[in-house]
């Protein structure tokens, strides 16, 4: 009779977990148009360009919808809805009527949050769980907690009067796509200013059901306007001349061009932008809590999140241990259909992003670094990528300095706090960092001196309406989220 090993226990268990049911969400409650129109001034509007583009699911690569194309002419007609709507309505719309709306599309958001997150992972390939779970109700509590403090303002901001700036353009990026337009339109409408919304080309359709839900809650028109398209898009936002507030999530290169193109001007703006997260593990840690935070902070989310832990550094008495429970755990994930309930890590959302990812793998082996990778099967159709962890990785490796925005984890050793405030610190980005240790004390003393706007102390990727959200460095300026959110939709005189 053959001897059981350890070794072959784990693998039944990791072969047990991939060979699940599947258990698939039905699509049936989601309604997607063939095609769909700009949303200006309340209505859906053709666009003055006469052009649309197609919007794919990542994980079969088959057409989902087409959308339309917005230009110049269609941004200038979008600004000037919202300018009217703000002239004429919504500034002179009292803080508790305002309040009634954002509250009221909350609501929606909730009632109709299946049909959300159906949408959500087949436009963007993030598993059913993640959008389910996650993103859409965190939507829904962006819209509540700021329908709260609409008619509070004199209490956040005592002694002042908070003024509207006017008119916000705000840019979302394609990897939260409901999730960053609450974050922004939320904040914007409890303050008293009117917005022209453009999601990502890439998953452009939560953005699009939100202004079916805009319309449906009687939002006076223009107030909220969303339009589509690419860079050309974003841009004629950007240089408007009637523009009073930039918001833009999104990589820390088109930030510094946005940066530039309204210096001078009176625009005030807030960018989140990239990161290179470093997730510190000390030898006094729970080390399978801390592993599973990890996996949290970089897999469960296909490290598709700015704040992505995606470099760890783990005190060198435990590095053999943690590196190897890592790789177990890697092991058990499943890769796959994002619409399956049992699947961990979904698809890439584009073409572009998975070769780029490959790219980075590429020069990871090139500069001397250890590539391991999960051994689970993946789809032959869709962007998918195995998960992935580097060793053996120098400060100055590109894979350990540069954002790659994909399941893959760099791992590099420490013997004292000094040297891991210095390797965490020395990098352009400073959006997000992790600790894990059992000592407060040590908990303190890292997290005043890592440069980096939100750390985390024995979790990962917690976020709350309520908290402030931001990076310092080539990671952005400004917060989004909290009491900070507010301030940066008004003038307080």
């Amino acid at each position: 009779m053959a001897k059981a090993t350890k070794n072959n226990t784990i693998k039944l268990k990791f072969d047990s977990a991939r060979n699940l049911a599947p258990a698939p969400e039905s699509k049936s409650a989601a309604k997607i148009n063939e095609r769909y129109e700009l949303f200006i001034d309340g209505k859906f509007q053709k666009p003055l360009s006469k052009k649309y583009f197609a919007t794919i699911n990542p994980a079969t690569e088959e057409k989902l919808s087409e959308v339309a194309d917005a230009n110049t002419a269609d941004v200038n007609k979008a600004v000037e809805a919202a300018r009217n709507a703000y002239d004429k309505y919504w500034k002179k719309t009292s803080p508790k009527e305002r309040a009634k709306y954002i509250y009221r599309i909350a609501r929606m958001v909730q009632e109709r949050a299946r049909e959300l997150a159906i949408i959500e992972t087949l436009d963007g390939g993030k598993p059913i769980r993640e959008s389910r779970d996650f993103d859409v109700p965190t939507a829904a509590n962006h819209f509540f907690y700021y329908a709260g403090w609409a008619d509070k303002l004199e209490y956040a901001f005592p002694n002042r009067n908070a003024e509207p700036l006017g008119v916000a353009g705000q840019i979302i990026p394609w990897n939260f796509p409901l999730l960053m337009a609450a974050w922004k339109i939320a904040p914007a409408l409890a303050t008293g200013n009117t917005v022209v919304l453009k999601p990502a080309e890439g998953t452009p359709l939560t953005a699009l059901k939100l202004a079916e839900i805009i319309q449906e809650a009687d939002l006076p028109p223009g107030v909220v306007n969303i339009i589509t398209g690419a860079g050309e898009t974003g841009a004629a936002i950007v240089n408007h001349p009637d523009i009073n507030k930039i918001a833009f999530t999104g990589s820390t290169n088109v930030g510094k061009i946005i940066q530039k193109a309204i210096a001078g001007t009176n625009k005030k703006a807030t960018l989140e932008l990239g990161g290179k997260a470093a997730n510190i593990i000390f030898d006094d840690a729970p080390l399978d809590q801390a592993v599973e935070g990890v996996i949290n902070g970089i897999y469960f989310n296909q490290g598709h999140v700015c704040c992505a832990g995606s470099r760890l550094f783990v005190q060198e008495s435990v590095a053999k241990i943690v590196i190897q429970k890592l790789k177990d755990r890697m092991e058990s994930l499943i890769v796959g259909d994002p619409m399956d309930k049992n699947t961990d890590i979904g698809a890439i959302n584009s073409k572009e992003q998975l070769n780029i990812i490959h790219n980075y793998l590429a020069i990871g082996q090139k500069e001397g670094a250890a590539m391991y990778q999960s051994s689970c099967a993946i789809p032959k159709k869709g962007f998918f990528c195995r998960p992935t962890i580097f060793t053996d990785v120098a400060q100055s490796s590109r894979i350990a300095q540069e954002e790659i925005f994909g399941p893959v984890l760099t791992i590099q050793t420490f013997r004292t706090e000094d040297e891991v405030l210095e390797k965490a610190n020395n990098t352009p980005f400073g959006l997000s960092a992790g600790v894990w240790t059992d000592k407060g004390s040590k908990i303190f003393n890292m997290t005043t001196k890592l440069r980096a706007g939100v750390v985390w102390a024995n979790t990962y990727n917690k976020f709350d309406p309520t908290s402030p959200f931001g990076g310092y460095k080539e990671s952005g300026f400004g917060r989004e989220g909290g009491l900070h959110g507010l301030a940066a939709y008004i003038n307080l005189v």
